[in-house]
């Protein structure tokens, strides 16, 4: 199939290093040139498809100018800053501060979201089933949904993947028409592989993972950042 291709980022484990706790990450400073750079090259056609909500990204690093979802993809924009169908919804704030007694309890690191709460074990990884389980047993009771990754767990309402993001863009201009690729690194980024797929692309996987959808793969961020001339 030929076309034009529109090319989709995720953000943490992608552009950006995993780090210790959210807060904690390096941005280059040669990266946001280098996003508007393949932003033209692409007459338009890339966004970035994070799961943290695009206040938190906006914290590190300045998107404006190209299109991005945050939220899991439960917030989409367009170039402009102007939303693409419903902004993210905020979960019950006692979802919240059950999650942070969980937190505080075992030492480890709740992220407050505009769109729901995360879990960060990164320094106590054997915690990983325990949360799992209490994060997974507060979503069902609650009617949320759970996102797993890399050493974090996280509840939100339902409704946001990835793959909806893709959706979203590939009905607005400059996207429509076009064949779309998915680069990211964890579990949430498979439901974006799948949806490019469908739609002629595919995805690009960074980093090893024993299952995934993506047709490619790239050893980690700095690969990432060859591959794309960042």
């Amino acid at each position: 199939m030929g076309g034009p291709i529109s090319l989709f980022l995720d953000f943490d484990g992608t552009l950006v290093d995993i780090a210790p706790g959210p807060d904690d990450i390096h941005v280059p400073e040669t990266l946001i040139d280098g996003l508007h750079r393949l932003r033209a090259c692409f007459e338009g056609r890339l966004a970035l498809i994070s799961g943290r909500a695009l206040d938190d990204i906006a914290r590190h690093i300045d998107l404006s100018g190209i299109a991005r979802a945050g939220s899991h993809g439960a917030d989409c924009r367009d170039k402009c800053g102007s939303s693409l169908g419903q902004a993210a919804r905020a979960i019950d704030p006692l979802m919240v501060d059950r999650l942070e007694g969980f937190a505080v309890q075992h030492g480890i690191e709740l992220e407050r979201k505009s769109h729901g709460a995360a879990l960060h074990f990164r320094s106590q990884p054997d915690l990983e089933p325990q949360a799992i389980n209490f994060a997974s047993g507060l979503a069902q009771s609650n009617g949320l949904a759970i996102k797993t990754g890399k050493c974090v767990v996280e509840i939100m309402a339902k409704g946001a993947d990835k793959g909806r993001a893709v959706d979203c863009f590939m009905q607005t201009e400059p996207f429509v028409g076009s064949r779309p690729w998915f680069v990211g690194d964890d579990v949430t980024d498979e439901d974006g592989f799948a949806a490019c797929a469908r739609l002629g692309g595919g995805g690009i996987l960074v980093g090893h993972k024993d299952k995934t959808s993506a047709q490619f793969g790239l050893p980690d961020v700095a690969g990432v950042h060859r591959w794309l001339g960042l």
